[in-house]
């Protein structure tokens, strides 16, 4: 977005994971870049590197056996990569935030909801208590929880699967985030909350201004919410543009096979296409474009030479040999 201020940007984020003599590497040079009052869906089949890249954005890499080898993650000037642990920690929550794919394993069950919402806005906001329970009760009316006081005393087995991603919401927004990762959140929901969540999360990104990073495996998700999309492969991005561009003409055969999948009313009556084997575990990813064991154009080149990521003059980045090509499905 030429006129968007960036807010993080990811350059060349290499991650390994160590288990004695054995190296996966689940992450192998990712380039992101992600703006103010802007959703950027993440998108990919499971083992793709989608969650590896948001635990590195926050900070919470395991390591061991989580190594990150190269690049860097830039916010406010800061290479976060470079930053202590207790730096981290002042960033976490307040500055960038994080919306879980289950929420009640991330819901303490001991405390309420209001407890966990105050906890978090006396620690980053040092405000008292009195103060932190009446912002409480104006963040669970913003997500669409009532200001009445009854979620904000409410402990979380006592909510429902909807309202208590919502109340994870509020938390996760609670100390005015410019950064907020959504990690499958709507995965566990029927497809009516689902939609709610997706529209909560669009309201909020435009009315606080943040940037959001969108994970998820569903490319019909991430159509209905995103404004970027960029589509992660074996720890690769393999294609990334504008949600219309990308949707108009997908320029990658990965991209194309995961549309194509989607159940569609224009194509009523017709097989879903599918994508043979599956994504490559880390350790054990094939020569060349990692994807040529299962695309429809793979040629000798696509087994022996990794394509590069690689823009057009309108920002479509696709990395592939015969980008843009067809073949008869």
């Amino acid at each position: 977005m030429a006129d968007a201020k960036e807010l993080l940007k990811v350059e060349n984020l290499g991650v390994c994971f160590i288990h004695g003599t054995m190296e996966a590497h689940a992450l192998r040079g990712i380039d992101l870049s992600f703006y103010e009052k802007e959703i950027h869906g993440l998108v990919g089949e499971s083992g793709s590197g989608k969650t590896v890249t948001s635990t590195c954005i926050m900070g919470l890499l395991p390591s061991p056996p989580g190594e990150i080898t190269s690049g860097r993650i830039l916010f406010e000037n800061e290479n976060l990569l470079e930053l202590s642990q207790g730096q981290m920690r002042s960033y976490r929550g307040r500055k960038i935030a994080m919306v879980f794919q289950e929420p009640s394993k991330y819901l303490n069950p001991a405390f309420k909801i209001g407890e966990q919402i105050t906890e978090m806005l006396r620690l980053h906001l040092d405000m008292n208590k009195e103060k932190a329970r009446e912002r409480a009760k104006e963040l669970l009316g913003l997500v669409g929880l009532g200001k009445d006081g009854r979620v904000l005393d409410s402990y979380p087995h006592e909510l429902s699967g909807g309202m208590k991603q919502r109340a994870m919401i509020a938390i996760a927004i609670s100390c005015n985030p410019r950064f907020l990762i959504a990690d499958e959140p709507t995965t566990a929901l029927d497809v009516t909350l689902q939609l709610q969540i997706l529209r909560l999360i669009k309201e909020l990104k435009d009315l606080l201004g943040m940037g959001v990073l969108f994970i998820s495996h569903d490319l019909g998700v991430v159509k209905e919410v995103a404004d970027r999309v960029s589509v992660i492969y074996a720890g690769r991005i393999v294609e990334s543009s504008t949600k219309g561009t990308l949707f108009d003409k997908p320029l990658h055969p990965y991209t194309k096979l995961l549309m194509l999948s989607i159940p569609d009313a224009h194509r009523r009556g017709q097989r879903l296409a599918t994508i043979p084997g599956r994504v490559p575990d880390a350790d054990a990813t094939p020569s060349g474009c990692a994807f040529h064991p299962r695309c429809p154009l793979a040629d000798d080149r696509c087994k022996s030479e990794n394509p590069e990521l690689r823009g057009n003059e309108d920002g479509h980045k696709v990395a592939c040999h015969h980008a843009g090509e067809s073949w008869n499905i």
